[in-house]
């Protein structure tokens, strides 16, 4: 099995880190997905990665064949508009791959792609987006996580995606217990992002203040009982794949850049699934709940809604 034909839906933070790999296999078929305005911005003004200018194919979805794989790499908001899309894309060969954050996309995709064509994946990386321009650190990029939820054995389509990002520069490491890592990843979003997306300070806050400490302590003890409910033990910290950088001091993560350009964040990805987790499985959720309403908030006044 060889992944020689490659779709990228959603070509933002994360999307531009494959973008950024591929262009260095031009034996393989690769473009990004995308329909009107989008699709007009990404052919006229291309993609600005650390600096360089790139240009991938740009195509409408009943211009694609049946790709090996779909990369979807969008925000949780733009989801359900995408899910029409990749109904289409999808042949009887095609790998779908979620890099989106959360613990929800594989179920959400799997309403219109059946089930078995999905690789569960998360990505660590931390980037930086401003407009069309990205910037993130390749030396400090652990990059792409993958596994089969089904079994913790490599498949052939593992090491086909092992394969298709060798010598690129993009990460790609091989999870036996990928449904638990997906966990871990969520626990640090709804720990880390939150708290500091609301005061507006750095990473480092939380080594600095046993008051940010203590907010990121609690959330995770929400998001561990909810995993639990869910059937994943993310209890010992010790399971969680070590392949992390250190944030610097100032880093702001996404829900905190998302607010500081007046854009609308993933909170309900984040906070949004841990209340109705919450709810459906009977578990109090404050913490959560707090976050929830705070940043929604935050986007109510960077809307205008009120400035008093």
């Amino acid at each position: 099995m060889e992944m020689r034909s490659v779709v990228l839906i959603g070509a933002g933070a994360v999307g531009s880190y494959i973008v950024w790999g591929l262009a260095k296999r031009p034996d393989v078929s690769f473009c990004v997905a995308a329909e009107g305005p989008r699709a007009e911005r990404l052919k006229n003004d291309g993609l600005v990665i650390n600096g360089k200018t790139y240009r991938p194919a740009v195509k409408a979805p009943e211009e694609i064949e049946s790709p090996d794989l779909v990369v979807v790499a969008v925000k949780g908001s733009a989801l359900p508009g995408v899910l029409p899309m990749l109904s289409k894309l999808v042949g009887g060969n095609t790998t779908v791959m979620s890099l989106m954050n959360g613990v929800t996309s594989e179920r959400d995709i799997a309403a219109v792609v059946p089930r078995e064509r999905i690789l569960y994946a998360l990505i660590r990386i931390s980037s930086e987006r401003k407009g069309n321009s990205v910037l993130f650190r390749p030396d400090a990029t652990p990059g792409i996580f993958c596994g089969e939820i089904d079994t913790p054995a490599e498949t052939p389509r593992m090491a086909a995606l092992v394969r298709l990002f060798e010598g690129t520069g993009v990460g790609v490491d091989l999870c036996p217990d990928i449904l638990r890592q997906i966990w871990f990843k969520f626990a640090v979003n709804v720990s880390r992002n939150l708290p500091q997306a609301i005061l507006g300070v750095g990473a480092g806050a939380y080594d600095g203040s046993k008051h940010m400490d203590h907010l990121r302590r609690m959330l995770c003890h929400e998001t561990e009982l909810v995993a639990a409910a869910e059937g994943v033990d993310i209890s010992d910290p010790d399971g969680v794949n070590t392949n992390y950088k250190e944030a610097r001091p100032a880093a702001r993560y996404s829900t905190l850049q998302d607010l500081d350009a007046g854009r609308h964040t993933e909170v309900d990805v984040f906070a949004g699934t841990m209340v109705e987790l919450g709810r459906r499985h009977g578990i109090p959720v404050p913490y959560s709940d707090f976050c929830y309403h705070a940043i929604k908030a935050l986007e109510e006044k960077n809307d205008g809604a009120f400035d008093y």
